[in-house]
């Protein structure tokens, strides 16, 4: 698994995805389920922070169309 940090959004997103259906399908063990249950939190938690910087920069986009570098 890489580091969470250095994933895109469609990267995390995708993974998260993955989690959810191997989660959803309950061929997992206990210790294997709350493994990816951390991980998938930890996903979302990435990809939220992700969206919620997009959101603030297109908020900063000056009136000719430019985004203000943060």
């Amino acid at each position: 698994m890489s580091d969470i940090h250095e994933l895109s959004f469609e990267a995390a997103y995708a993974e998260l995805d993955t989690i959810v259906e191997k989660l959803e399908a309950g061929d997992l063990s206990l210790e294997e389920s709350l493994a990816l249950f951390e991980r998938g939190r930890q996903l979302s938690d990435h990809c939220q922070a992700l969206l919620d910087k997009a959101e603030l920069r297109v908020r900063k986009l000056n009136e000719d169309g430019s985004v203000d570098e943060m």
